[in-house]
């Protein structure tokens, strides 16, 4: 049996990882694959999400996005549904930047469909916020860095302006 550590809970798993034992449950959960449906209007590809953006969501997320590229030439516009994201993590952001990194070089517009402010800030904080189009449904587009949603606010550049 191994030792207890002085911040060690009782009845806590003795082969738990080093850290906070709190933490762990909760590392835990993260990790569902979220749910991701894909439909076609024309040339224009909506993606919904529904869950955790996080490594677990990379998988379908690039099969959706590489399923709707080969089978439609013509797309112009991928749309990601946001609003069904509960949690976001680095991971998650690094698969929006790579959607977006796998359209470009067919012209392919990424836009951000009501994205909450579990999404929206963490975007805006890394500066991410600025490479999409994002578009509220109350709004209409907001246009490349638009504004965020209600109760996300984006954070002020510095000086000199850094752009991502």
């Amino acid at each position: 049996m191994g030792s207890a550590g002085a911040g060690q809970f009782p009845g806590m798993d003795e082969h738990a990882p080093a850290g906070d034992p709190a933490a762990a449950p909760q590392d835990a959960q993260h990790g569902a694959e979220p749910q991701v449906t894909a439909t076609l209007d024309g040339d224009v590809s909506c993606v919904t999400v529904v869950g955790e953006l996080t490594e677990a969501a990379r998988r379908p997320l690039v099969r959706a996005v590489t399923d709707q590229l080969l089978s439609t030439p013509t797309l112009h516009r991928l749309e990601l549904q946001l609003s069904g994201v509960t949690f976001m993590n680095s991971a998650g952001m690094a698969v929006l930047v790579q959607l977006q990194r796998m359209t470009q070089p067919r012209a392919v517009t990424v836009a951000l469909v009501e994205p909450p402010p579990t999404v929206a800030r963490p975007l805006q904080l890394t500066g991410l916020w600025r490479r999409f189009e994002v578009v509220d449904d109350s709004d209409g587009p907001a246009g490349a860095g638009g504004s965020p949603p209600s109760g996300a606010q984006p954070r002020p550049d510095g000086p000199g302006g850094r752009s991502a």
